[in-house]
């Protein structure tokens, strides 16, 4: 079922100072950003962002859970992976030796963007781990369609970086990520985060969303698993006919749109966000 959330004009976005934390696995580091204490929450981030992107969250949410944002592997000062072209599992596998290191057995999963694709094959993979999982503005991968389109849209990504460089592409692509009605200080605020990224975790997510099925992972998560899914009206970047075909491989599980939103939900509109998240993990 679908339902609506109200918001008004979208306030500009209070920049939280969070430490940023280093993570050693066997073998590889990992940086998050960490706060709070209780049940843990952990955050997934997408292609074009990093931990830094949820910094209100991990502010506002801290005083209810433990609440854990990490930089993908090639993000921040995370370990890159060692194949050139991975897959969904293999950013799971990365996820596991962060849990483990962390001491972290059974959490409530958000996952936006690719970072909803990494947390459904993460849940499919481990469920007993997860308490609740939600995706938010899923990227559905282009693991389904036609070799061709799948090359153009990989290529075109590659492309931007190699021609334009980090700074020029989050110039580009980063105010796609939120609406029309957006603030200045948000839209700085994405590009910001955007032209922190590294080519070499960058050219791996990229080649990961070229592969990728999320519908063929939420369609095999467990029926007893608590799922919610979240996406903005007015996101241009993971279009909501995309997200609904998605939540179809689910029948029942609920859908919450968020009206005026764009790509970067939690940003956009971090106060409806929180208050979705919190009511669907029961804090």
């Amino acid at each position: 079922m679908n339902s609506d959330t109200r918001a008004g004009a979208p306030p500009a976005p209070v920049v939280h100072e969070v430490s940023v934390r280093t993570v050693t696995a066997p073998g590889v580091v990992f940086t998050c950003l960490e706060q709070g204490g209780g049940v843990p929450l952990l955050l997934l981030h997408g292609i074009g962002s990093g931990a830094r992107s949820w910094r209100q969250q991990v502010a506002s949410l801290s005083g209810r859970h433990r609440v854990i944002a990490w930089d993908a592997p090639g993000y921040g000062g995370s370990t890159a992976l060692p194949m050139a072209q991975p897959d969904a599992g293999d950013y799971s596998d990365a996820l596991m030796r962060l849990l483990s290191a962390m001491n972290v057995d059974r959490m409530h999963l958000v996952g936006h963007s690719l970072g909803a694709v990494m947390a459904a094959r993460f849940a499919a993979v481990h469920p007993q781990r997860v308490l609740t999982l939600a995706l938010a503005s899923i990227a559905s991968g282009h693991g389904r369609l036609a070799e061709a389109e799948r090359a153009r849209l990989r290529d075109a990504r590659l492309f931007d970086l190699a021609t334009l460089g980090v700074a020029g592409m989050a110039g580009k692509r980063g105010p796609r990520l939120l609406s029309a009605q957006a603030s200045d200080a948000q839209r700085a605020a994405v590009i910001e985060t955007m032209s922190q990224l590294r080519p070499d975790g960058f050219t791996q997510a990229v080649h990961m969303l070229s592969n990728a099925d999320t519908g063929a992972d939420v369609a095999r998560l467990p029926a007893g698993m608590a799922v919610q899914i979240v996406y903005g009206d007015a996101d241009v970047v993971t279009p909501p006919a995309s997200i609904e075909a998605i939540a179809a491989a689910r029948p029942g599980v609920p859908v919450h749109v968020v009206p005026g939103a764009g790509h970067a939900l939690y940003v956009e509109q971090a106060e409806a966000f929180d208050a979705l998240l919190l009511r669907f993990i029961g804090t």
